[in-house]
């Protein structure tokens, strides 16, 4: 990681190993793109600054920006978001926690959004959510409803990838392979929902354990098997 210049304006694009082989292939094609302020730190916004006013953001415009670095856990965490005027607060995905199946076992994930438009209603569905797995490997079947499948391509080195979909409620069946288990009891991926039309998002961990049993219903009820 470094820092960048913050004389002059710069646009750096780090791509995944993912990109790489499409640019590669000649079908790298930058279809959407997010703004982010993960460096910013709004407290130094000093109202009061001795040299006037118009000094107020000059902590803030000087403060180094991180150069880019594939990471999607650590990168553009907190992604700009437009709301309706009057909103008095920030949507916030409620109703997902941390979970845990087996091997072979299944979860539905239905989220929800508190606080849609910015004001005060609580458990209310966007138009669409899109999740984002950091190990596919670990799951045989992810679906996003439609026919919208989450891409299952792997790298033929084994390397571990991450894969998106879009919808507004996804299943996910873990794999019933042992050999990526090794001699693991369990492995962990994380799983990050976000809203399209606010950008809340939530990061949870789900957790396959080697033994088969079933699995849960991330909504609350169980699908498959036992409850974790």
């Amino acid at each position: 990681m470094g820092y960048l210049d913050n004389s002059s304006i710069t646009v750096d694009a780090i791509l995944t190993k993912k990109g790489r082989e499409l640019l590669s292939q000649g079908n790298f094609n930058i279809t959407h793109f997010a703004l982010a302020d993960d460096e910013i730190d709004y407290a130094l916004y000093n109202i009061n600054h001795p040299d006037g006013t118009q000094f107020a953001g000059q902590a803030i415009e000087n403060m180094p920006i991180l150069e880019a670095f594939p990471d999607e856990n650590n990168m553009m965490r907190h992604k700009l978001v437009t709301l309706d005027r009057g909103s008095t607060k920030i949507p916030i995905i409620s109703n997902i926690g941390n979970l845990e199946i087996s091997r072979n076992g299944d979860i539905t994930i239905n989220p929800k959004t508190d606080y849609l438009s910015g004001g005060g209603a609580t458990g209310q569905v966007e138009t669409n959510y899109m999740i984002t797995i950091a190990d596919r490997r670990l799951f045989s079947s992810l679906n996003a409803g439609a026919g919208n499948v989450i891409n299952t391509d792997t790298y033929s080195d084994g390397t571990a990838v991450s894969a998106t979909a879009v919808g507004t409620s996804f299943n996910l069946i873990a794999t019933n392979n042992t050999s990526i288990f090794g001699n693991n009891t369990s492995l962990i991926t994380t799983a990050t929902i976000e809203g399209k039309d606010t950008g809340a998002r939530k990061t949870i961990a789900i957790t396959i354990n080697k033994e088969s049993t079933g699995g849960s219903d991330a909504s609350g009820g169980t699908s498959g098997g036992a409850s974790p």
